[in-house]
């Protein structure tokens, strides 16, 4: 797959290589789109581009032909150029037949392309959740910067790996708070006497109960990404923790992936998952 990692790297022109062998090449470009008008048809020819000298306008030193005429196809209408996921998934569909190469405007009238799109090269990024709420929070969150483009650049796709802590709901399971609006109890809102009783909750929630509940005979679930059986990542991943000092970039058995604090704001969630998109880019060069 070719896809500039930036729209300021595809000049356009309306000439071609062999009508001017000393048109100038402006710095930036490393790709040239030449469109030309065949009746009321318009042509379009993709090139790679090499320069030489200093300065805005630069000689060229090489030119190669990536795509011509019958291998283009040019979206109709616009997109947002920036999301890279959004292109190749638009791209991929497109490119059948002889169709290798697929033109896309943004609302600024720049211009990019994706050839031969390739979805392997897109990375993915798991959502590691609990439910309720319904959506889970964590995941409503990361879908709704994902909409406002936020992690656009990056090329990434996320998954979602949710636990339904409905599962579990009973007269002798314990919640760590009301708010789930789970059937049971709750840590912050009952007092438990009987033994058997079913916890499930993270650390803080086991010490809270230990504190409140000594000598009580119990059963534990944990539901924290850090210990879980039953929450834990397959790839690498974004997760919540209610414990503040392990917010971060971390590993868990063995998988990168990044923590917020339960009560992180979006802009955290955001820079925590460009962090690790860094991060993995930066370990996988």
């Amino acid at each position: 797959m070719i896809f500039p990692q930036e729209y300021k790297h595809v000049g356009v022109t309306h000439i071609l290589p062999e009508e001017s062998e000393n048109e100038p090449i402006y710095f930036l470009s490393r790709y040239i789109i030449v469109n030309k008008c065949d009746g009321e048809n318009k042509k379009y020819w993709l090139y790679e581009v090499q320069h030489k000298g200093k300065g805005l306008l630069r000689k060229a030193t090489d030119i190669t032909l990536i795509a011509g005429p019958d291998n283009i196809l040019d979206y109709e209408g616009t997109l947002n150029i920036k999301n890279r996921n959004l292109l190749i998934e638009t791209a991929l569909p497109l490119c059948k037949g002889d169709i290798t190469t697929v033109l896309f405007r943004g609302i600024d009238n720049h211009v990019t392309f994706v050839h031969e799109p390739d979805l392997s090269e897109v990375m993915e990024i798991e959502i590691l959740d609990v439910a309720p709420p319904y959506p889970p929070w964590l995941c409503d969150v990361v879908r709704r910067l994902e909409r406002a483009g936020i992690f656009g650049e990056f090329g990434i796709q996320f998954t979602e790996n949710v636990v339904d802590l409905r599962q579990f709901e009973g007269n002798n399971t314990v919640f760590p708070c009301s708010a789930s609006g789970l059937s049971g109890k709750c840590l912050d809102s009952d007092i438990i006497t009987e033994p058997g009783t079913l916890l499930v909750g993270c650390e803080i929630s086991k010490a809270l109960f230990e504190t409140r509940f000594p000598g009580l005979d119990y059963e534990f679930i944990s539901i924290c990404p850090f210990s879980s059986d039953i929450v834990k990542p397959s790839k690498p991943f974004i997760a919540r923790c209610c414990q503040a000092e392990r917010a971060g970039q971390v590993k868990i058995n063995g998988i990168p992936g990044a923590t917020v604090h339960w009560g992180a704001s979006e802009f955290q969630v955001a820079d925590a998952i460009r962090s690790l998109v860094r991060r993995l880019k930066e370990e996988n060069e």
